[in-house]
């Protein structure tokens, strides 16, 4: 029988052993092991995915009525629309994506903080993010494009009451199935880049691209451009009307417009688009320096710039950050920007599910031209400088 000191000795023997087999193992083992797999490679931006083909561009985007190829559009064609929350804290910046969704919206996430919804459909983005939480407005103005969208974002805000979420995403009995959390979606459909933007915190590292999440929707949730009802996302999908780039000498010369979204923080989330009358496109500024997208590091730009203003107010459920909410189901006062003029009229919405219209003040609809869409949404009262 063996004695209790000798037991004791065996056991320290033992701790020992496991020791220095630990450390030897991490010391010359760190890259393996703290990286994600051993044999899998981070996504290199090779930018296939931003790649132009050479054929004619003959097909209409619905979303935003850009003109691509028609291989581009047997692609958009098996797919459904896919949101994705993208932040703006000044450590996120240059995002990855961007330049590439069809239509953005902006508004404040917290604290004079502002965060993106890219909405993507005809083009593809080889990187997205940084990734963030998703908030119950931006829910709202994804609903309004079409059955299901893919709404993908890492965790989100889930304080019970009126700006929880999470659990508007379970009422609408999107958990699980068009909603891409990514708490609850293995790696590499998302994963952590600590190089792409060095020495960043580690809420900043988020990202994915379009063709992992489109993947994952198709094989894990078995949502293409049809649901698992064989429905199409289009069904009651009502689009914008488009119209071709006006002439250059019909072209006006608003070639500024200057904005905030809170006086906190202003400086950094202060907002200019210069107008080029030339390319008839609007060059986003961010914080004061040109916004680019790292993806392909050229400026944002829009053929579009919408101006929503909404009734801003704090959700009072106890959040310490300060949740809050937007009135954008009704209707309220917008300004729209396009070549170069600028077009004073009013946005509705009728219900969470159908589209965010804009009227001129003779209440005729307007006619988006062709190309990318910002919306940015401003409480009632900020100023827009033009």
């Amino acid at each position: 029988m063996i004695s209790k000191k000798t037991a004791l000795i065996v056991l320290f023997l033992i701790f020992i052993f496991s020791f220095v087999s630990s450390y030897l193992i991490f010391s010359l083992n760190k890259e393996k092991i703290f990286s994600f797999s051993s044999s899998y490679q981070l996504p290199k931006n090779n930018n296939k995915a931003l790649e132009e083909d050479n054929e004619p561009k003959t097909e209409e985007c619905p979303i935003n009525g850009a003109f691509y190829s028609k291989t581009q559009k047997e692609k958009w064609e098996k797919r459904r629309p896919l949101g994705v929350m993208i932040e703006n804290h000044i450590e996120a910046r240059p995002q990855s994506g961007l330049s590439s969704a069809d239509v953005v919206f902006e508004a404040v996430a917290e604290g004079g903080i502002t965060r993106f919804l890219g909405v993507f459909y005809c083009q593809d983005a080889p990187y997205i993010g940084p990734i963030r939480s998703a908030r119950i407005y931006f829910i709202k103005m994804l609903q309004g494009f079409g059955n299901y969208p893919l709404y993908a974002h890492v965790g989100g805000a889930n304080t019970p009451g009126p700006a929880d979420a999470l659990g508007e995403i379970r009422r609408l009995g999107w958990a699980n199935y068009n909603d891409l959390n990514q708490f609850s979606i293995p790696f590499p459909y998302f994963w952590r880049d600590y190089e792409r933007l060095s020495g960043r915190a580690i809420e900043h590292t988020v990202y994915s691209s379009t063709a992992k999440l489109w993947q994952y929707a198709k094989e894990k949730r078995n949502l293409t451009n049809i649901d698992e009802e064989g429905i199409s996302w289009d069904k009651n999908y009502e689009k914008w009307s488009f119209k071709n780039d006006e002439k250059t000498e019909l072209r006006g010369n608003v070639n500024k417009i200057d904005f905030g979204f809170w006086d906190n923080l202003a400086s950094d989330f202060s907002v200019i688009w210069n107008y080029d009358k030339k390319s008839n496109y609007y060059l986003r500024m961010n914080g004061g320096k040109n916004h680019l997208d790292k993806n392909n590091g050229k400026q944002i730009k829009a053929k579009n710039v919408v101006i929503v203003f909404a009734k801003e107010s704090p959700a009072n459920d106890g959040y310490e950050g300060g949740h809050l909410l937007y009135g954008i189901i009704g209707k309220g006062e917008a300004i729209i920007f396009q070549n170069g003029k600028a077009i004073e009229g009013n946005w509705k919405k009728k219900d969470e599910e159908t589209q965010m219209k804009f009227y001129d003040n003779n209440n005729k609809e307007i006619d988006f031209v062709r190309g990318p869409i910002w919306i940015e949404i401003l409480p009632i009262g900020n100023k827009v400088v033009y």
